[in-house]
């Protein structure tokens, strides 16, 4: 009986580790983007209230996060720093997942005016990251974007 038991508490204690390990990265970051071996793991905008927030309030930012910003269509997608702490690249993805536009090292706004930054082309997606990062791992207009995200 005792053998049993011990088998028994084996067995659970494996099964519990196994969990453990498929439900890792399960949290806000469970998204990922990547710029060649450049990775980032990204909390993901696909609404109008999740988009209209975006990072604002956010304190700060490690050099692997973002946040990946997905719209129903290919258009024109200004942006602003309204409520943002954290200088920001950004960087505009057209539906092919290729760069087209990239705003860097964009400021917090200051004050009840905000500037508008806006993308001579058309993108579906727009991503942002700590700034500075863009020069930092080379990114460059026509780069693609390899993406692993669960949007739903």
């Amino acid at each position: 009986m005792k053998k049993f038991f011990l088998i028994f508490i084996s067995i659970f204690i494996i099964l519990f580790v196994i969990f453990l390990l498929m439900t890792a990265g399960k949290g806000s970051f469970k998204n990922k983007v990547c710029f060649k071996n450049n990775c980032f793991n990204v909390e993901l905008a696909n609404n109008k209230d999740e988009r209209l927030k975006g990072l604002m309030y956010k304190k700060s930012l490690s050099e692997r996060q973002g946040m990946l910003f997905i719209f129903e269509k290919e258009g024109i997608h200004p942006f602003w720093m309204k409520n943002t702490f954290v200088c920001l690249d950004i960087i505009w993805i057209d539906k092919d997942r290729k760069v087209v536009f990239i705003s860097k090292n964009n400021k917090p706004c200051e004050g009840n005016f905000c500037p508008v930054i806006k993308p001579d082309k058309k993108a579906k997606y727009v991503l942002e990251i700590k700034g500075g990062l863009a020069d930092k791992i080379g990114l460059r207009k026509g780069d693609y974007l390899k993406m692993s995200i669960n949007d739903k």
